[in-house]
């Protein structure tokens, strides 16, 4: 996938919508970390495609998500990114954009999220798995020194709290290996597929 890079070039001197700039940032600030890579410029629509990816692509997004969609997809198939900077100019006077600043950069947002989860399952989960530890602990951590002290557990519900979201957190993280293994199975055979579609077109 060819990628017309704005954001290296001209986008930021003459675009004049700071809500754009900082989306953009933040956009290719979050792919570029939950999916260690360092793609320049995310939610360029300056686009080429070899055969092979437009035939492999499942295109599931309706709205201007579809870049974010097809970045990820390219930087976890490993297809290869080619970047090219281009001049960008702002939208002539009395123009309108079809992009809502705020309602499409949420949906670009959640795309982002629902897609690490689905791409990137044991890091999504093991992230959440920590973060419902953490609060267990919070509430186990005072019980348990009251314990020491009294021996005594006093809190029996806060104890009980404490357990089930211990727990919750412990069967999020199985879930993560668990998906992670499917998931690199899946790459698995997406590559057979597309050797094999290679295969076919060489005929």
């Amino acid at each position: 996938m060819v990628i017309g890079d704005r954001l290296s070039s001209t986008y930021f001197m003459e675009n004049k919508r700071p809500f754009h700039n900082a989306g953009n940032r933040m956009v290719r600030f979050f792919i570029n970390k939950l999916f260690d890579n360092n793609v320049r410029d995310i939610m360029t629509g300056y686009r080429a495609f070899s055969r092979q990816f437009v035939k492999s692509f499942p295109v599931l997004s309706k709205g201007f998500e579809i870049e974010t969609e097809m970045t990820i997809h390219a930087v976890d198939k490993n297809f290869l990114l080619e970047e090219i900077p281009v001049k960008y100019r702002d939208r002539p006077s009395g123009s309108v954009s079809k992009l809502n600043t705020f309602s499409d950069g949420m949906k670009v947002l959640s795309t982002i999220a629902t897609l690490f989860r689905e791409y990137r399952p044991f890091a999504f989960f093991t992230s959440v798995a920590v973060v419902l530890e953490v609060i267990a602990l919070t509430f186990f951590i005072p019980i348990l020194l009251e314990y020491f002290k009294t021996g005594l557990v006093l809190r029996f519900p806060t104890l009980i709290v404490s357990g089930v979201i211990a727990l919750i957190g412990i069967l999020l993280w199985v879930c993560g290996m668990i998906l992670e293994v499917i998931v690199k199975k899946h790459r698995q055979l997406y590559e057979i597929m597309l050797n094999q579609m290679e295969m076919r077109g060489n005929k």
